[in-house]
């Protein structure tokens, strides 16, 4: 079973910024499913259990999609709360976040590492008692001069960036489904050699 969590801040105010990445990378897998995300009242989540088949019409390993209605530094209970109620193993954790330490658009897959000072990743990793687990982490790329990085995340994307946003989330979510169907060294492959 797998559990793939989008990370973000709750409502309309940031909805759209760079810090939100996790959450509309889930909505384009709720949308490809043909699903909804609806309140989780045991583990302050919003998610859906679904099945992604390797084929069209497939069984397909079971999922669990969440977003967290907690704020991103306060993700870790939500997310350990929602993996304690379907029982569901760390190994098969997948946490999408922003990643100011990759230029935009630049999307990796690894498993454990430290959190870069994010602290959706660190509330995570103390919530669960561990590192190992994998995170598909998407650049957002560094503040421009002396912003600061808090402001920065907590900001919208550029016009330019906001037309490649679609693009990107796709491709983040084809990663997602990769890491389904073909096991996560396969899938580093071929999205790091894309």
């Amino acid at each position: 079973m797998y559990t793939i969590i989008g990370l973000g801040n709750p409502g309309p105010r940031y909805e759209k910024t760079r810090h939100n990445v996790g959450h509309m990378v889930i909505d384009e897998l709720v949308n490809r499913i043909g699903t909804k995300l609806s309140d989780h009242k045991q583990s302050n989540t919003r998610a859906a259990s679904a099945r992604l088949g390797v084929a069209p019409g497939a069984p397909g390993e079971q999922v669990i999609l969440a977003v967290s209605k907690s704020y991103m530094n306060t993700s870790g209970g939500p997310v350990k709360a929602l993996m304690n109620y379907f029982n569901a193993p760390v190994e098969g954790l997948i946490v999408v976040h922003d990643e100011l330490d990759l230029p935009f658009g630049t999307l990796k897959l690894k498993r454990g590492g430290g959190e870069g000072g994010h602290n959706g990743l660190k509330s995570i990793s103390q919530s669960l008692g561990t590192k190992d687990y994998i995170r598909l982490r998407f650049g957002v790329g560094r503040p421009p001069g002396r912003q600061d990085p808090a402001d920065f995340v907590l900001g919208e994307f550029s016009a330019t960036e906001r037309k490649e946003m679609p693009f990107l989330i796709s491709d983040a979510a084809d990663a997602v489904v990769d890491i389904l169907e073909r096991g996560l060294e396969t899938a580093q492959m071929r999205l790091h050699t894309a």
